[in-house]
Order: structure tokens, then C-alpha cells, then sequence
């Protein structure tokens, strides 16, 4: 599983990078909020991020049931952050470095035990 975790990081360093860049082009840019900022970001990172992962992470196939398992919880977790983040007035980098780490992890554990299961989600 190392191996796999270390794939998975450095997807996640390119991930990252493209969802910050987003962020902070729709909030300093745009001046939108940082929820909508961070979920938008999210939503051009995570395409890539599942594309990749499918392929170089996990070597499995890139489904729409997959793609849609992986959106969802990852969304939900962008989304949250970006709400707390309002709700307790963060700094903006203070936001994304919480989210990235969290991100991280939890989003490795989901996507290796639930999307890119070999037992589960084979359609």
C-alpha cells in the first residue's frame, strides 16, 4: 500500500496545485466567496485527479459510477470546508492548506477502499 500512497501524493502535489491556482483565480479575480471558490476549484482538479489516480494510482478503469462516487465525496468535503471556512472567517491559504491535507488522506482512504475497490464498483 506504499507504494499505491506515494502514486496517489504526487497525483495529489499536481492536484493541488491546479485546485489553489482556481481558487485563487475565482476568489481574488472574481471576488467570490470562499465556498464557491473552493468547490470550483475543486471541480477542475477532481476530473483530473480521478483520471489520473484510475490509471497511474490504482489501475483500474475509469467509470462513471467511479467518477461519480469519487465527485460526490470529494465535493462534499470542498464544500464543507469552504462553508466552515466562512462560518469562522479563515484566511484564505488557511483554508486550502486545511483542505489539502485533509483532502489527502481521507480521499486516499476513499478512493483505495471505496472507488477503486476490486471487489466493489467494477461496473
Amino acid at each position: 500500500m506504499g507504494k499505491v500512497f506515494l502514486r496517489y501524493v504526487s497525483v495529489g502535489v499536481i492536484n493541488t496545485l491546479i485546485h489553489w491556482a482556481v481558487f485563487a483565480i475565482i476568489f481574488y479575480g472574481l471576488d467570490a466567496s470562499q465556498a464557491v471558490s473552493n468547490l470550483l476549484g475543486f471541480a477542475v482538479a477532481v476530473t483530473f485527479s480521478f483520471f489520473v489516480n484510475a490509471r497511474f494510482t490504482f489501475s483500474s478503469d475509469a467509470t462513471a459510477v467511479r467518477y461519480l462516487l469519487y465527485v460526490a465525496f470529494m465535493g462534499a468535503l470542498a464544500a464543507t470546508f469552504g462553508w466552515l471556512a466562512e462560518l469562522w472567517a479563515l484566511p484564505p491559504i488557511v483554508t486550502l492548506v486545511l483542505f489539502s491535507g485533509v483532502s489527502l488522506v481521507c480521499g486516499f482512504l476513499y478512493a483505495r477502499f471505496v472507488v477503486f475497490s476490486k471487489e466493489e464498483n467494477a461496473s
